[in-house]
Order: structure tokens, then sequence, then C-alpha cells
């Protein structure tokens, strides 16, 4: 199938229109100054703004995943993450906008003050199921849609992050919309991004893929997931997306960088160079990133650029994915 034609087809996908989009790309000079004493041309795209829900990347791969046909006899959606999390925001809010019900396994002890997305999930209407282990969650999403269909209901169980096939078209058309943003007449482009349970990154895999364009790298930060699991996670997931669209175009897999350099002591636990790049952000740029995902993402960018990894005259994207409630919490 032509690009065109997988485009054409992508674009025609169904899904549930939550988002705000496009999203804007923020030209950040002020920022870009004080990282680097050389000419850097640096923007955010600021998928933090997609706004439903108080936005983030999870809204993209959410429209997907919660297309109308899926929710057909749907009394009830189902997802699981950690306390803090986006997506299980996203998905509760979701929820609450279709009138159904909303099941949140979430490991951790339930706090007793819920603050950031703790809250949310909560102000939302969802009923939260606690486990003491992240590897506990599946089977009690499954246990949970279970009991649904024994009450008669029928439970729609969103993977974790709508890091799925379907899911990852959100990105897919999120590339398209940036590299239409950026235009050409750069060297080349770099788009940095944060990254764990690989939706995003597939779908930026294959809109990279479908656009044919040769002078863009995407790296991508891991916020807890090995850097080789990582990629590998993606590239099947946007194997899978772009059988979905017809697309048998090679994957740019050269020009996907992942790391795990600046996990630290683990998910969610922040590290000297994240709380340096949420301060650099907030007082040069007047943007909020948090802890958990943006923060390590962009200390990993702020890291490449101080030691002259990115050539000279090349763009620089910081794809903010969101995430900053879980600030407050």
């Amino acid at each position: 199938m032509s690009v065109g034609s997988a485009m054409e087809r992508l674009r025609r996908v169904e899904r549930s229109r939550l988002a705000n989009l496009p999203t804007p790309l923020v030209p950040s000079p002020n920022l870009a100054a004080h990282l680097s004493d050389r000419p850097l041309d640096l923007s955010i795209k600021m998928d933090a703004e997609t706004g439903f829900a108080l936005g983030g990347n999870k809204v993209r791969k959410l429209e997907f995943e919660l297309a109308p046909s899926r929710l057909e006899g749907v009394t009830c959606l189902i997802t699981a993450g950690g306390p803090q999390s986006n997506h299980c925001r996203v998905t509760a809010a979701a929820a609450a906008l279709l009138g159904r019900r909303c099941v949140l396994v979430l490991n951790g002890p339930e706090p007793r003050n819920p603050t950031g997305n703790a809250l949310l999930h909560r102000l939302f209407g969802a009923e939260i199921r606690t486990v003491s282990d992240r590897s506990l969650r599946e089977e009690f999403m499954n246990r949970e849609a279970r009991e649904e269909a024994d009450r008669g209901g029928k439970a729609l169980v969103v993977p974790i992050g709508a890091s799925t096939a379907l899911g990852s078209l959100g990105y897919a058309l999120a590339m398209e919309e940036l590299l239409s943003q950026l235009g050409t007449g750069a060297p080349g482009y770099w788009i940095f991004t944060s990254s764990s349970s690989g939706g995003t990154l597939a779908g930026l895999t294959l809109g990279l893929s479908m656009s044919g364009r040769y002078d863009v790298h995407v790296v991508a930060v891991s916020a807890d997931t090995k850097a080789g699991e990582m990629k590998d996670h993606a590239l099947d997931l946007a194997r899978q997306g772009a059988a979905l669209v017809g697309w048998s175009g090679d994957l740019p897999e050269d020009r996907i960088i992942t790391t795990d350099a600046f996990v630290g002591e683990g998910y969610g636990k922040p590290t000297p160079e994240s709380s340096e790049a949420i301060e650099v952000f907030a007082r040069h740029q007047g943007v909020v990133l948090d802890p958990v995902y943006t923060g390590k993402a962009a200390a990993g960018m702020i890291h490449w650029i101080r030691t002259g990894m990115i050539p000279d005259g090349q763009k620089v994207v910081f794809l903010h994915t969101g995430g900053h409630p879980a600030l407050l919490g």
C-alpha cells in the first residue's frame, strides 16, 4: 500500500474525539540560551495541552482504545497503573464522560490523604482496588472483568498506558502533526520524549516510517524499563500498528534511540538530574514537568545538549507528554 493510501486509512480509523488538536509547537529560545552557549534551535511540542482531564499523551491513545464500536454494551472500564498514574486519570475521566463505571487497579497502599493524580482518580468517580505489587495488576483487572460479567454487565479492560497497537495509532498521527509543524530546511531534527510502556514510542516510530523522512531521530528516555527491552517492545507494537493500516514500509530502527541512563533508583523516584530539569524548565520556560516521566526525559535531553551529542545546526524538539499532576502528589 502506498504512503498516501496508508495515511488516509490511518486518518479514517474510528476513534472517540477527546483531545484538543493540534497541540502547539512552542519555540523556546530562552530555555535554549540557558542550556547552550552555541546557537540552539529548541522547541517544545506541548502534548501536555491535549486538554481532556488535564491533558497529556494518554489522551491521544485512549481516543482509539475507546472508539465507539468498542464501547457498545460496555458498562465498565477497567485499567491499572501506579498510585499517580496519568493513564488512570484520563481513563477515569473518560468513563465519567461516557457514563460508565470505572475500576482502577493500583499498586501500593491506599493513601490516607490522596493528592495529585491519586486525588483526581477519586474525583472522577473511579472505584479503587489496591494490590501489593505491580505484577498482580493484570490478574486483578481480569478478576474485576469477570465479576462485572457475573453482574450482567460488560467490561472493557484497557491495557496499562493504552500501549497497544491500536492505541499507538494516536502517536502515528501525532508524528504527522509534528512534522507538519516543523517543516523542512534544517540538516536534521531530534525529538526527545519519555517512554515506559512503549505505546507513544511505537506510534512515533510508525508515523516516522510513514512520513518518508530520513532527517529525523527520536530519542526515548526510559522512566523505568531497560533500553533494549523498551525499543524491542515499541518496534513490535509499531509493526502491529502498521498492519492495522496496511503499511508495509521499513521501520526506521536506526533512528530510534532508547536510553535508560536517567532512570536512577527506579520508577517515580526523582534524580538530581530530573529535579534540575524540572527547575530549569519552570524558571526558563514557564513549563511544568513531572518527576516520573518528563523530568527524566528532559534530563536526558539536557545531557545530550550539554555534551555536544546533537550536531550543530540541527533542530531539537522536546515532546512534553504531560503528567504534571504527579508533581503535586
